[in-house]
């Protein structure tokens, strides 16, 4: 029976991480699967696995965040084009997930990071200055998420060898 359950939640994991297209917390997900797998079956692994995951989410998630500014920052966004962009970036994933079946999230969170970068700083700006920093919010946030993705896969492949009976 173990080694259906193990089946079962490796599938949980991998699809988990589906999660991230939809800009939901996919390696928070994959973290409480293991944390419960951890719990029913302690001798898989230990807590301080489960702790380092719990790093590696957290550190997913910060890195989303700063490279889009740091992507901004790059096209030389201010920290008020930061700002825009980041807020941008989460609305356009909430007004964007009802489209697509829910792949809008990701275009909502990349088009949103783009125009409240844009409009953040649109006043004080000339235009190709503005465009300049609103693309760098775009670039930021797509590498952002890849790097987040990339995190997320990493943790499912150190887990399923510590789950698999």
């Amino acid at each position: 029976m173990e080694y259906v359950w193990a089946v079962l939640l490796i599938l949980g994991l991998m699809f988990s991480q589906i999660l991230q297209i939809f800009s939901l917390p996919a390696n928070w997900v994959a973290l409480a699967l293991v944390a419960l797998w951890k719990y029913v079956y302690p001798e898989s692994m230990t807590w301080n696995f489960v702790v380092v995951l719990g790093v590696a989410a957290a550190a997913g998630e910060a890195l989303e965040f700063g490279l889009q500014a740091w992507g901004a920052g790059r096209y030389g966004a201010s920290v008020r084009g930061n700002v825009g962009g980041i807020v941008g970036a989460v609305a356009g994933a909430i007004f964007g997930a009802p489209f697509l079946f829910g792949l809008g999230a990701l275009a909502g969170a990349l088009g949103g990071a783009w125009l409240g970068c844009f409009i953040a700083e649109t006043p004080g700006r000339t235009r190709p200055e503005a465009l300049r920093a609103a693309k760098g919010a775009f670039v930021g946030k797509a590498l952002g998420f890849t790097v987040k993705t990339a995190i997320g896969a990493t943790m499912v492949i150190l887990s399923i060898p510590r789950v698999w009976p």
